[in-house]
């Protein structure tokens, strides 16, 4: 009581810390009225002007005032939108690597400007991060207007671009682009083998928008980059065939963890089904031989029972694509690994694509970490604030509207059942759209948007349904949802990038009623006149209450309820916000308290009776903290787990850069091959042992399986006072004589090139390989719990070994390559004829266009390509025999070859006067 008196009194220190940037604000508006008697030419010189202030010594934070002024100027006469002052609050708070938290509907693209514009005067390269590839070409030129307006580059990256294209939207001053595409290309760039094919510069600087969606949500799974490896479809097919005989008993399921698994009494029925459909190496499931079939048997049983179709994915062109549980987006390109994605596959009896090998791979949040400054904007990041800060060290702060808001918050109705929710939820639809209250619905799933799009048609209610399903039209669906009437089901409203306007969106209206309409006097008048007719509708929707946004229950995370709540009430209007649940909701079901089911089962709640109450709202309010809260460990574990791989990563990466930075790498490989032969004496001859101790005979096969050679260690034994320095003295001077003797013979630069490629391919492969045995090594370092230790501590320090055991097997193979490898520089053959065919097909002459595909000579026409034409049909035309240029009277004239002869003989002109040319 006590914290809310004195919060009361002084504020909350959020609102402090907005206030205490009110002085910078203030400066900035003081320089407004000089910046706008400006000049065009005088307001695009100040880019320039800028630089030439920080090549002098000045900071980014000295010119900010003046820069932010003259972003704002800039898009008054570009965009004609002039930032409010709390949008100058947000570009501060971005400019100072933090997270600004706006309300939807408040212009959080356009606040970027300030701090995107600053930080790019600098050259050195700032990243603007959106969720989806729509929104980063939407914002690239929309925004793009005012940099390149003030002399700044900008680019775009979306897939399906070529290498070129990438480099260049790397090269320019910002950069925009989604979270994926940057971080597959930082991937991609450190599996290349030549740094001019590297097309991303050192980090500088991101914003990323929505950053809650993206480096929350999206941080659960890490980016990879994998390769195919062999094809098991008929092993998925005959598992998935056989699990699905499974009854329910003989399986335990626990839907919070999304995990499930065979009882004893499962255990041993479907050991006799397996071993009856000859799947089994033995007659033990768990012998270490039948490793792979239970972990495919796994993967099936979790497919079909814990993943759902058009919930968790849907079958779109005979493919199963994942659907992001928190955007209700498809993921197209992403696969479940492990052989997941395989086994849902053989569920939908799908085409079964090849489970992949993991090449490279990299979390959200280790990526985003490696930016020097890192900031980010969304209407909801306050409740994740702790996990901002302890894992990306930046504060979140809320900025206030520049507007009141005047949306009413409802309480939650709560009902009995799925049946009496939904129709209690269609009456409530078709009630505002008759008094012509726009209404946007959200839902958690495919299958809810299309349950609740029945129950509407049967109360006759037109309404337009957003899902995955109908991705393309999303822009266009949510811009109009806020017209007279309009009913709009959503499955998730995070990152849709488009605002719902009151009365309707003008700019898409002008772009689907007037996109054939030919610029004139008669376009402007139909621009009018829709403008006018979205102005008058606007105040009717006002009229009405506003946006009714209504949730069909709560979601896992408060903060996407959030989202969908803050789809009303934009910019000071009138809205409505309310929630429908009932005991069988998911969030209810797997995680509310024991005692609301109990309580309001007892309750005698009547067949299509609402109820409402503070302590339900409060029980699922706890109910959503314990969700966060789960959710929250999983990605602190991914992130505790990455980080030793990180680690690695970080040694192979800056490898990998200066290997390719140097013009030779002869130092490395002979420090390589000594190291070898040194760890090769020392497994066989360890230090401190008598000579009777050694493994000689070991010694002598592995220095022949390695290095190629055979020293005679017999006779070195013999002289006295023999120890292992000797026997690595002795070899590594062998080994460096034969490297001396192939360098001597070969080209120098051809060398270097030999070792370069070699040790840059023999690390990519072990490195793989590696990336291999630490996934598997994830997937059972958790039953060392069951031995009293820490599952992280045991994968630290086994990675830790498998690391040191990846160099040393590395050092190995390079050095036994190059030692046992033989350099032949052999001249390019001469190039052979092709053969040429009996009739040559398909032939367009470009001059006439005449099809001369039945213009076939046969072999009598052959000789004459390669020998005289003395014999051929082609001097048949002269008495002479042969026809000389002075026999052409069309010589110099444009025919072709293929075309009539102008003689009139009847003949093509090269069989006729055209022979000679």
């Amino acid at each position: 009581m006590i914290q809310s008196l004195v919060k009361s009194i002084f504020g909350s220190s959020n609102d402090r810390y907005v206030k205490s940037l009110g002085k910078i604000v203030n400066h900035i508006n003081a320089l407004e009225p000089q910046i706008q008697a400006l000049s065009d030419t005088e307001l695009q010189a100040q880019t320039a002007k800028f630089r030439a202030q920080l090549a002098d010594g000045k900071k980014l934070d000295d010119i900010l005032p003046e820069a932010f002024a003259t972003v704002r100027e800039a898009s008054m006469r570009v965009l004609g939108m002039r930032h409010f002052d709390v949008q100058m609050v947000g570009g501060i708070v971005l400019h100072r690597g933090e997270i600004s938290e706006m309300r939807t509907g408040e212009g959080k693209t356009l606040v970027a400007t300030l701090a995107t514009y600053l930080n790019a005067i600098e050259g050195k390269g700032v990243h603007v991060v959106t969720v989806n590839d729509y929104l980063a070409r939407r914002d690239a030129d929309w925004m793009g207007q005012i940099y390149r307006w003030l002399g700044l580059t900008v680019g775009v990256i979306v897939p399906n671009i070529g290498e070129f294209e990438r480099r260049e939207a790397y090269a320019a001053d910002i950069t925009y682009g989604t979270n994926n595409e940057f971080g597959f290309d930082y991937l991609r760039d450190n599996m290349k083998h030549d740094r001019g094919q590297m097309v991303q510069r050192p980090f500088n600087f991101a914003i990323v928008d929505e950053v809650d969606s993206i480096l929350i949500d999206e941080a659960r799974t890490p980016l990879i980059i994998s390769g195919p490896t062999e094809d098991k479809s008929e092993l998925y097919t005959q598992l998935d065939a056989i699990v699905k005989q499974v009854p329910a008993d003989w399986y335990e399921k626990d839907e919070k963890s999304r995990h499930v698994s065979f009882t004893e009494d499962g255990n041993e029925k479907i050991e006799d089904m397996l071993r009856e459909a000859g799947l089994l190496a033995t007659d033990n499931l768990y012998d270490v031989e039948n490793t792979q079939v239970v972990h495919h048997l796994d993967q099936a049983l979790k497919a079909n029972i814990m993943f759902k179709r058009d919930t968790d994915y849907i079958v779109k062109d005979d493919k199963v694509v994942i659907i992001d549980e928190f955007t209700g987006r498809m993921m197209d390109g992403r696969r479940w690994s492990n052989g997941l994605h395989q086994a849902v596959e053989a569920k939908e009896g799908v085409k079964i694509e090849p489970e992949n090998q993991t090449l490279a791979s990299i979390t959200f949040q280790n990526y985003f970490r490696m930016y020097p400054k890192l900031s980010g904007m969304t209407g909801t990041a306050a409740t994740e604030a702790r996990e901002f800060w302890d894992i990306y060290k930046m504060n979140v702060v809320e900025i206030p509207t520049n507007v009141p808001v005047k949306r009413i918050d409802e309480q939650d109705e709560f009902y009995k059942n799925t049946q009496d929710k939904f129709q209690a939820i269609a009456k409530a639809i078709a009630e505002k759209s008759k008094i012509g209250q726009p209404v946007l619905v959200g839902t958690v799933s495919i299958e809810k948007s299309e349950l609740l799009s029945k129950f509407l048609d049967e109360e006759g209610v037109k309404h337009a349904v957003l899902n995955a399903r109908f991705h393309e039209q999303e822009a266009h669906i949510v811009a109009q949802a806020g017209r007279m009437g309009a009913v709009t089901i959503a499955t998730n409203m995070a990152g849709r990038g488009t605002d719902i306007q009151l009365g309707g969106n003008v700019e898409f209206r002008i772009n689907d009623e007037l996109s054939d309409m030919p610029e004139g006097p008669e376009r402007d008048a139909a621009i009018e006149r829709i403008k006018a007719e979205v102005a008058a509708e606007r105040e009717q929707v006002k009229q009405a209450g506003g946006l009714f946004v209504l949730g069909t229950e709560r979601h896992e995370s408060r903060r996407i309820d959030n989202q969908l709540r803050g789809r009303s009430g934009r910019q000071g209007d009138p809205g409505l916000s309310r929630f429908y649940l009932c005991l069988e909701d998911d969030l209810l079901r797997i995680f509310g308290p024991d005692t609301l089911f109990s309580r309001m089962m007892n309750s005698n709640l009547e067949d299509g009776e609402a109820i409402g109450s503070k302590w339900l709202s409060k029980a699922i309010e706890t109910a959503q903290k314990k969700v966060e809260a789960r959710n929250y460990d999983i990605r602190k574990q991914v992130v505790e787990y990455d980080d030793v791989m990180n680690d690695q990563r970080k040694v192979i990466y800056e490898q990998r850069a200066e290997i390719m930075d140097s013009e030779s790498v002869g130092e490395v490989v002979a420090d390589m091959r000594h190291d070898t032969v040194n760890a090769i004496v020392a497994a066989s001859c360890p230090a401190g042992s008598y000579p009777e101790q050694w493994d000689i005979e070991g010694l002598k096969t592995k220095v022949e399986e390695v290095l190629g050679i055979t020293p005679p260690i017999d006779a070195w034994l013999q002289e006295d006072a023999v120890e292992p320095d000797l026997f690595e003295e002795r070899i590594r001077a062998e080994t460096d004589a034969i490297m001396e003797r192939k360098f001597a013979g070969a080209d120098t630069e051809i060398w270097r090139r030999v070792e370069k490629s070699i040790l840059l391919e023999r690390l990519d492969h072990h490195w793989k390989e590696h990336l291999a045995t630490l996934d598997a090594l994830r997937q059972v370092v958790f039953l060392r719990a069951y031995a009293q230790k820490q599952p992280i501590n045991e994968y630290k320090q086994e990675a830790f070994g498998l690391f040191e055991r990846m160099l040393e097997t590395l050092r190995e193979d390079v050095t036994g390559i190059l030692v046992k490898s033989e350099l032949r520089i052999t001249p390019p053959a001469a190039p052979a004829l092709p053969e040429l065919p009996d009739f040559l097909t398909g032939h367009i002459d470009p001059l006439t266009g005449l099809d001369n595909s039945g213009d076939g000579d046969g072999s009598e026409s052959q000789p004459a390509l390669f020998g005289s034409l003395a014999g051929s049909p082609r001097a048949a035309f002269s008495p002479g025999g042969a026809a000389t240029a002075a026999d052409n009277p069309y010589a110099g004239m444009e025919i072709s070859r293929n075309a009539p002869c102008p003689c009139g003989s009847g003949s093509k002109y090269k069989h006729c006067h055209g022979a000679a040319a």
